[in-house]
């Protein structure tokens, strides 16, 4: 059988795109490899077409053999008699030339040994031996010393030179074609291309000689990566004093400036710009994917070891056959019944072409072999399974390009070997840096000012609004809506405020939710001297910018997150105490004590709001000392009774305590010590009962009592002079007492989802109620005499079992469709004239609702 080149050469045929993952030594390797092959297949073709011996009867077994000739093929003896069945074969290290001229002349030599007797054999020389065999006998022994004589070297050395070298070039490139491993390395080949001719790339790596010309003018940065990035003592902290520069008592991090973008980087096609954000995706599932093996490392150490041993191999057996290949043998087949003749004198016609063949394939794999031992040499010389970018990172400005391990250590030292360039190329899109300027130049391009423009809407204080949502950044022009007042900013993971943000004199109030933010000093100076109200919504504390608790202007500060965790002490590290002009701080977390550092507060917070989520909040003592506050919201707290340190808050004005789980309210009595407290909020909770000790608080004018398990009301409870707001709906009260008459400021009594029948007629002497609310409950009639609320602007009586209203709802003038709350069926019941009335439109507002 023929192999063809085209056959020969797919053996070795490897992907060109692997050439940056085979050093130079497995390229050399496959071209000795390819040689080995060549002389192989040459040798074989040889084998097949050449290969004969040619024999003749020993000159011993015709009697004139001479001493000489006897001594070329000695006789058997007895101790090296060989058994029935198995002739020996003895090597003649020198024969007469007279010899080999009678064998010579006695015998043409052809393509097999039987072509031998197709010529006429020419009569001896008088002095020649005389045979007497004939042309079929000739051909015989030829063809049975062709096996007996003839070691097995000679005859199956090509075909073990195909082997080997088929091994050796299987083994090189078994990594490429093993299926755990050539789909990691198809991949990686193909990410490492893209990422080398990714236009991105090149304008990365060509901005940081831009960069690196102004180092020196780049501007610190206030960021929120961390609290070590900010020093409220005024202290190093360990950190180089080069790199970082005092201001109001604070250390701003340059670690990691942040420079504008240069413009040159602000050009980018949008087709490119998205490839490049795809190859940032793929390169990052591929490092999870692959760096946590080390499988690939080990399949080429094992086969560069196997290839050695290998080389081994082949050299220890092959020298110790070498010398068997030789042209002249001497042949004693077990024919001597046949031929007459037992020993004979062959030559082998391929002897020398062999041994040349055999010496150069030994070299090859000298060669070969001391290729293998080198690249163990390397594999095992440093850590392959360790990847430092520490000089791609000097070289560029993508400080933050994280080293890596395993298998994805090892294929980058593999591209290096081939071109360093790849890996340094291949480093931009491990840069969170780089991601984020890619990101950046995307969303400008998409976010102009025009459309930014159309987003801006109105909110419910009339105020000039923009609500940015699940953006990979804060778009550039941003910043050139200089009448924008209130900006929201939710779920954008990189939010940076240049400079630029000075132009926004307007804006007032600021939402970030979920928004790392980090700004530049100047941009800072602006936002501590402007910022009126700040939100910010986090899942840890850590996540809240420090320059927070810096912006000296603030008047509300809005938190919510979680402040109950193993950072609870961050809000303690970052002092309060540059909030001069705070009035208002929102909590909105799951407390169990209040901060300490909200304390340094008291002079000036005038409202507190914790809002929990269900956590108890167990130590409220540091209340005591915010004796300031005008307005204090304890919300979803767990607290069972009123905490004792809300009454050291002399000047409270309004208390809320909603959604608790207070029962009784027997401390209402010491709230006649805070003389300006006027409204109290007890809603959402467990009361049963309210202690005729209500009437010592005089104060109040707002007491909310809803959603409770009240079943009366004190008549104590109508002592209150000025009570305005008197909310008791959602508990099970049956009987609303007479008492209520002498609440003649009342405006507003919600006593809807209820028990009560009937209505006592004293409450219509409240003349000032605006707004009545007497839905869902048991009502039969609704008397006549509520004409008298002359004011009434809303009468809730949706959900009683009346059959009819009363006229005499004419009277209330101020009373329309839309505040009269009530089954169709009903206000149908209404003479025309009232209906009318009532439906009438009118562009009246009515503040006091």
């Amino acid at each position: 059988m023929m192999f063809t080149l085209t056959e020969v050469a797919s053996l070795n045929d490897i992907q060109p795109t692997y050439r940056i993952l085979k050093p130079w030594w497995d390229v050399f390797m496959d071209y000795l490899g390819l040689v080995m092959l060549m002389l192989a297949i040459f040798a074989m073709t040889m084998q097949i077409t050449k290969d004969n011996v040619a024999c003749l009867p020993y000159p011993e077994e015709t009697g004139e053999a001479s001493e000489t000739e006897t001594n070329l093929c000695p006789p058997q003896t007895a101790s090296s008699a060989r058994p029935t069945g198995a002739p020996v074969t003895t090597t003649i290290s020198s024969v007469p030339t007279e010899l080999s001229n009678k064998a010579i002349t006695g015998i043409l030599t052809t393509h097999r040994p039987a072509v031998a007797a197709q010529k006429t054999v020419p009569k001896p020389e008088p002095r020649g031996v005389k045979t007497n065999l004939d042309f079929q006998q000739y051909v015989f022994i030829n063809q049975m010393c062709y096996h007996v004589a003839l070691p097995w070297y000679s005859k199956y050395f090509p075909y073990l030179t195909l082997i080997h070298t088929i091994i050796l070039m299987v083994s090189s490139n078994f990594w490429f074609k093993y299926p755990k491993t050539s789909s990691k390395i198809e991949h990686f080949v193909s990410i490492l291309g893209r990422c080398f001719e990714s236009p991105w790339t090149t304008k990365a790596l060509s901005e940081t000689a831009c960069e690196d010309s102004e180092e020196n003018k780049q501007r610190l940065t206030v960021s929120s990566s961390g609290p070590k990035q900010v020093s409220l003592e005024g202290k190093d902290e360990g950190a180089d004093a080069n790199q970082s520069t005092p201001m109001l008592g604070v250390k701003f991090s340059a670690d990691k400036p942040i420079a504008e973008v240069p413009s040159s980087m602000t050009i980018l096609d949008k087709k490119d710009g998205e490839q490049a954000k795809a190859l940032f995706e793929k390169v990052r599932k591929f490092r999870a994917h692959v760096e946590d093996s080390d499988f690939i490392y080990k399949l080429y150490v094992a086969q560069t070891s196997v290839k050695t041993v290998k080389f081994i191999l082949i050299l220890s057996y092959t020298f110790t056959f070498l010398a068997e290949i030789t042209f002249r043998h001497c042949c004693e087949p077990d024919i001597e019944q046949l031929t007459g003749y037992k020993r004979f004198y062959c030559t082998h016609n391929m002897a020398f072409m062999l041994k040349k063949l055999l010496v150069t394939y030994m070299a090859l794999i000298l060669i070969y072999g001391i290729t293998c031992l080198y690249s163990l040499f390397w594999v095992f010389r440093r850590p392959l399974k360790e990847y430092s970018f520490e000089k791609v990172r000097e070289e560029s400005s993508f400080s933050d390009i994280p080293d890596v391990k395993n298998d994805f250590a090892f294929l980058l030292h593999m591209v290096d070997q081939y071109d360093q360039l790849y890996s340094k190329r291949f480093g931009v899109f491990l840069s969170e840096v780089s991601e984020n300027k890619l990101r950046e130049i995307s969303l400008n391009h998409e976010w102009t000012f025009e459309k930014l423009k159309q987003h801006v809407t109105r909110n419910a204080h009339d105020q000039q609004e923009l609500h940015l949502f699940m953006l990979s950044g804060l778009p550039n022009a941003v910043f050139d809506l200089t009448d924008l007042e209130v900006l929201k900013l939710e779920l954008i993971p990189e939010v940076r405020f240049s400079a630029k943000v000075s132009q926004m004199t307007s804006m007032q109030e600021l939402h970030l939710s979920h928004c790392p933010a980090k700004v530049e000093q100047t941009g800072f100076a602006f936002l501590r001297d402007h910022l009126r109200r700040l939100h910010v919504k986090f899942t840890d504390v850590a996540e809240i910018p420090p320059w927070v608790y810096l912006l000296r202007s603030l008047r509300e500060l809005y938190l919510m997150g979680n402040l109950n965790s193993e950072n609870n002490k961050m809000i303690g590290l970052e002092s309060m105490r540059d909030l001069r002009h705070l009035k208002t701080l929102c909590l909105k977390s799951n407390l169990t004590k209040i901060p300490v550092n909200i304390t340094e507060l008291s002079p000036h917070l005038l409202r507190l709001v914790v809002h929990n989520d269900g956590t108890k909040l167990l130590v409220l003592n540091s209340l005591k000392k915010m004796t300031s506050l005008i307005e204090l919201e304890l919300l979803n707290c767990e607290l069972e009774r009123i905490p004792h340190a809300i009454f050291s808050l002399t000047n409270l004005q309004e208390l809320d305590l909603k959604s608790n789980n207070i029962r009784t309210i027997e401390e209402i009595i010491s709230f006649q010590h805070l003389k300006r407290l006027t409204c109290l909020k007890l809603w959402h909770n467990k009361i049963i009962t309210i202690p005729p000790s209500i009437g010592h608080v005089k104060s109040l004018e707002s007491l909310h009592l809803s959603h409770n398990k009240l079943e009366s009301l004190p008549s104590a409870l109508f002592t209150l002079p000025k009570l305005r707001h008197l909310d008791v709906g959602h508990n099970s009260i049956t009987v609303l007492p007479p008492d209520v008459g002498l609440l003649n400021n009342l405006q507003h009594l919600a006593i809807n989802s209820n028990k009560l029948e009937t209505l006592p007629k004293p409450l219509f002497r409240c003349t000032k109620l605006k707004v009545l609310c007497l839905g869902h409950n048991a009502l039969t009639s609704l008397p006549e005499i509520v004409g008298h609320l002359v004011q009434l602007t809303q009468l809730e009586l949706r959900g009683n079992c009346l059959d009819r209203l009363p006229a005499q709802l004419g009277n209330c003038r101020l009373l329309r469709k839309n505040g009269l709350i009530v089954e169709d069926h009903l206000f149908d019941t209404l003479p025309v004239e009232v209906k009318e009335s009532i439906s009438r439109e009118t562009n009246v507002s009515f503040s006091g609702l």
